[in-house]
């Protein structure tokens, strides 16, 4: 039983900044004003030579894509009075891939969100088995955790984006698909390098509000609230003989 207890305890420490991670990639990949922002940040429109209208909706589509069922990503642009396709075949074959890996990212979030949810009902308020005193340390050593990493990846974001960059689409993707040339392919072109830079640093900010609402509510907790103070052996030992029946006359 300590084992499972003790399990339990490790994992919500594990999925809480898995939580938060995931949430905020699965925000930025759905807010459509990131992508618009961006688009009118690096002049996507003169190196696409796709009007911003066009590709406004064309990060709609992007969007409701990585949620639908679809498994091709075809989008159709209007460019010098033609409707012509968005994207070539190696872009369209590496979205798929783009949309696995975020399909695996909202899967993610939903299971450590379920199990931070669900460790919180019933270890702390149905079993009682962690005292909320208890779940703002966990709470505490999952952010530290969360942190770390998050810093680990904010300082190569400073340092070496380029090789770090390079080295997650090594990971994350089987293929070179996504080795796309800014001159002629209008995927990167929508979305350079620096776009992703400074995604990076607006997930590590999202990231890192959230953490300080959790350290906050949990220090607060722990500093405000005070430990119950320990019954003394004799005053319960008095108190259940005064809750015994009294043999009467």
């Amino acid at each position: 039983m300590k084992f499972l207890t003790g399990l339990a305890a490790a994992l919500y420490v594990a999925a809480l900044p898995l939580l938060l991670v995931t949430t905020s990639v699965r925000f930025f990949a759905g807010e459509v004003r990131f992508y618009e922002r961006g688009f009118r940040t690096h002049d996507a429109d003169v190196t696409t030579g796709i009007a911003l209208p066009e590709l406004d909706r064309a990060a709609e589509e992007i969007v409701d894509y990585f949620e639908n069922d679809a498994s091709t990503l075809r989008i159709l642009v209007q460019e010098d009075g033609q409707e012509v396709s968005l994207f070539n075949t190696r872009e369209t074959e590496h979205m798929k891939d783009v949309k696995r890996v975020m399909r695996f990212v909202f899967r993610v979030n939903e299971v450590s969100l379920a199990y931070v949810i669900g460790y919180v009902a019933l270890a702390v308020l149905w079993s009682r088995e962690r005292s909320p005193r208890g779940l703002a340390k966990l709470s505490l050593a999952g952010v530290g955790a969360g942190l770390a990493a998050v810093g680990i990846i904010g300082a190569l974001a400073f340092t070496g984006f380029d090789a770090a960059w390079t080295k997650f689409h090594e990971i994350v993707f089987q293929n070179d698909l996504w080795r796309l040339d800014p001159d002629t392919d209008r995927l990167i072109q929508m979305f350079p390098e620096p776009f992703w830079q400074e995604a990076t640093f607006i997930v590590a900010g999202m990231v890192l509000a959230m953490a300080m609402v959790v350290v906050i509510s949990s220090v607060a907790y722990l500093v405000l609230v005070r430990p119950a103070a320990p019954v003394e052996p004799e005053r319960r030992g008095r108190e259940r003989r005064e809750r015994e029946p009294r043999a009467t006359v």
